[in-house]
């Protein structure tokens, strides 16, 4: 809204006939007022009246002068109209707007320029029919017109609640323009006649004049009402955009001022008191710059990259980057490694401390201490440590950095999906780190910690690159010693790191990073060791962490056993820690309440504590032909699995139930047609095949199965089904076969060989070629067990029927 063309002085002044504030009824006296049909016409240029609103307009023309003059002197009543073109001089009939407005002249000011200033009430709107004189100035005839509905709408709370919105939006948009003096909302708050409130409010809208005739032609009210509004929220929105605008280039300019003189009090300050200062800080940088070991290539960078600061503003957001990335440059110890323990005895002693077994990894640990303490240098291997969960492969890291005085960091690689996570992101970028390997670096201190990278199968990608790649330079012996980080952006040495990974299953990790590690492989524990690892570590720690002493309670190894053979199905040792932690946790709750207990923990107390023991995995007695144990491996370890089959009368046809995956069903699929070509050597009535369905089930239907292995065992089971002949008690086996009926071998032999011993098998048979992995196998793990190899089918049916 603007009132450059409202006497404000008159709006407020006491004087009632310049008071613009009617009452309803002095409204509807003079909308209904009669004039004249010719009246004396005054063209205006830049203003619109409105019905009830005074306005001030200036007189130039000589026409308009002598019209005002005459008027003055008679009733003062003339009709004022809007010229299409305000540049007209000398308007005619076309020249003009159809509608215009019957005024009152108020007062009548002479200028010094010679023009007139005349204040003019609007009265009525007329409709300009024809102009019927020219001179001494124009007179035309008009037609009075009424607005519609004017007093009441059909629907009076809609128009009500119209215009006192209309008054509330302007009252607000005098208070958010500046320009706007105050006094305007008193006009505003006293006006009672509704039409008047409508045109007072049109009249003062900034909008341009076309738009403002439009509103004074609208004969309907409240149509005129509802524009009027629109365009005074449109005026609202641009008025709090704009202060919006203002204010908040005020407040930066307000902020960055403050901040400027802020900065340069503490800087004075900080020499004041001896402190850092911004030239200082540079010095002090260069300073340990000095003291640096790092390569010539590196230093010059580091100086151009200083020299970049030193010109940079200290206010700009810049600086702050630039400034964290020296700092990362000083932080890092470049060349700086930390004197390796090379006392194979005092290592091997914390090896054997730490961990019970793992005889493999530990040998190639003094090896690698061996060789560096014969040479001096040499590149550190990557070793991949791979095994079922809770055998100890991540404290293992920990005990290896202990044994050779290193440091020891841990990276949690686990749903890793960012490439930038190891690279780290370019400088440039708002919030850019460096990758988490330069900064384990950091955190280390030294260039040459022992970095344990946990769970590297667990990986991923996503659209934010391929971890696993990014990995491929980091643990390559060959690349690794140039390093590159993007937010270091200088090759930095990592062939001294000795980088440990763990893994629980090998087939999700790259082919060529799995190519650059060495993998040792970390099988699962047998009974005798699980005993041995509770008694002298699990047992103690949990005593420990319940703030208990050893003589508060006590297991022996008997109830240990019992508590491995039936409480917990697992290669590693974590369920029996935790079963352990559960009756030490019932200990400390009869201490707490100074209650009566047996120190001694006996097996009834362990069955009151853990409850019912688990069935344990036992091999089937096999009273009936078609069942066979097979041995099967799981990510947690061996496990054994029962293979039934029966014959039903029909055709031959041959179904599977389950949850058997593809290879697994082919390898039924082979047993049996290998079986139909070679009847004979089994005394196999061949109506039997030819008249019987056959259905073969591995139970446990919810979990699923699959792999070669359990090709000698479908066999045999079938076999056994078509002779009606059982299967030997206490005997299982593994491996794969052919349609020619050879015996191929298969993996993970350690875990089946002690999933066999749990489940109280005294015999197995295996492939030939499964000889070698017996024999890494320690002879304390097999004693009790007679293992068979074979290298044709008929071999397996001789042995097993």
């Amino acid at each position: 809204m603007k009132f450059d063309t409202l006497s404000l002085d008159q709006v407020i002044q006491n004087d009632s006939e310049f008071i613009p504030l009617m009452s309803q009824d002095e409204e509807d006296k003079m909308m209904n007022e009669s004039f004249p049909s010719v009246l004396p016409l005054l063209p205006v240029r830049n203003v619109v009246l409105f019905p009830g609103v005074i306005v001030p307009v200036t007189a130039g023309r000589d026409k308009s002068i002598k019209l005002l003059q005459e008027a003055q002197k008679s009733d003062k009543i003339i009709a004022v109209i809007t010229q299409k073109d305000n540049k007209t001089d000398e308007p005619k009939f076309e020249d003009l707007h159809s509608v215009g407005t019957i005024g009152k002249i108020l007062k009548l000011l002479k200028m010094p320029d010679g023009s007139s200033m005349v204040i003019i009430q609007g009265i009525r709107k007329f409709a300009l029919n024809s102009i019927i004189e020219d001179t001494p100035y124009l007179k035309a005839e008009v037609t009075l017109l009424d607005d519609k509905n004017k007093t009441a709408p059909k629907d009076k709370e809609h128009f009500d609640a119209l215009l006192e919105s209309l008054r509330e939006t302007a009252i607000k948009t005098i208070h958010e323009n500046p320009a706007i003096p105050s006094e305007a909302s008193f006009a505003l708050k006293n006006i009672e006649g509704n039409t008047l409130l409508v045109n007072f409010v049109a009249s003062n809208l900034d909008i341009p004049l076309n738009e403002k005739q439009h509103l004074l032609e609208i004969q309907n009210l409240f149509e005129r009402a509802s524009q009027t509004l629109k365009h005074l929220n449109l005026e609202l929105q641009k008025i709090t955009l704009k202060n919006s605008i203002q204010d908040k280039v005020n407040t930066d300019l307000n902020k960055q001022q403050r901040e400027y003189f802020l900065q340069q009090q503490m800087k004075t300050i900080q020499e004041e008191l001896g402190g850092v200062s911004y030239e200082a800080e540079l010095e002090e940088m260069r300073a340990k710059c000095a003291k640096k070991k790092w390569s010539k290539s590196v230093k010059e960078h580091f100086e151009k990259e200083l020299n970049r600061l030193a010109r940079m503003n200290s206010q700009s957001p810049d600086y702050g980057v630039q400034r964290n990335y020296l700092e990362l440059m000083l932080d890092l110890p470049w060349e700086k490694y930390s004197k390796d323990n090379f006392d194979i005895n005092h290592a091997e002693k914390i090896l054997n401390k730490d961990h019970f077994g793992l005889e493999d990894v530990k040998e190639r640990i003094l090896e690698y201490l061996a060789v560096l303490r014969l040479k001096g240098d040499m590149k550190s291997p990557i070793i991949c440590l791979y095994g079922p969960p809770g055998v100890g492969k991540t404290s293992l890291g920990k005990s290896i950095a202990s044994a050779l005085g290193r440091k020891y960091i841990r990276m949690a690689l686990g749903g890793l999906h960012d490439e930038s996570e190891i690279r780290g992101h370019r400088k440039t970028y708002i919030g850019a780190m460096p990758g988490r390997i330069i900064q384990s670096i950091k955190k280390a201190g030294t260039s040459n910690p022992v970095i344990v990278l946990d769970e590297i199968d667990k990986v991923s990608n996503s659209g934010h690159g391929d971890p696993s790649s990014a990995l491929l330079e980091v643990l390559d012996p060959e690349q690794n010693s140039t390093f590159h980080d993007n937010f270091l952006d200088v090759d930095y040495d990592l062939s001294k790191v000795l980088f440990i990974a763990t893994a629980n299953n090998l087939s999700t990790i790259q082919p060529a990073l799995l190519d650059r590690m060495e993998i040792i492989d970390i099988s699962g524990y047998t009974i005798e060791e699980k005993v041995e690892i509770a008694t002298k570590y699990l047992l103690p720690k949990q005593i420990l962490e319940h703030g208990l002493n050893k003589k508060d309670v006590s297991i022996g190894k008997k109830e240990i056993e019992f508590i491995v053979q039936a409480y917990t199905r697992e290669s590693g040792v974590r369920n029996l820690e935790r079963k352990i932690a559960k009756i030490i946790r019932n200990t400390a709750l009869s201490i707490s309440r100074e209650q009566k207990y047996n120190k001694k923990v006996n097996r009834a107390k362990i069955e009151e504590i853990l409850g019912p023991p688990m069935m344990p995995e036992e091999s089937e007695n096999n009273i009936v032909p078609g069942v066979v144990t097979g041995l099967a491996w799981t990510q947690v370890g061996g496990d054994i699995l029962f293979i039934e089959s029966i014959l039903s009368k029909g055709s031959g046809k041959l179904s599977m139930t389950g949850n058997l995956g593809n290879v697994m069903k082919e390898s039924a699929t082979i047993a049996l047609e290998y079986i139909k070509a070679n009847y004979k050597k089994f005394s196999i009535d061949p109506k039997i095949i030819e008249e019987s369905n056959i259905h073969i089930h591995v139970p446990e239907g919810a979990t699923p199965k699959d792999g070669p292995s359990a090709g000698i065992a479908m066999l045999t089971s079938l076999v056994s089904s078509f002779t009606g002949k059982k299967v030997k008690s206490k005997w299982a086996m593994t491996g794969e076969i052919t349609l020619r009926g050879k015996v191929l071998p298969v993996g993970g032999i350690k875990e089946k060989i002690l999933a066999a011993k749990r489940a109280g098998i005294t015999d197995v048979i295996l492939c030939e070629e499964n000889k070698k992995d017996i024999e890494k196998i320690k002879p304390d793990y097999i004693k009790g067990l007679n293992i068979h190899y074979v290298t044709q089918m008929s071999e397996v049916i001789n042995l097993a029927i």
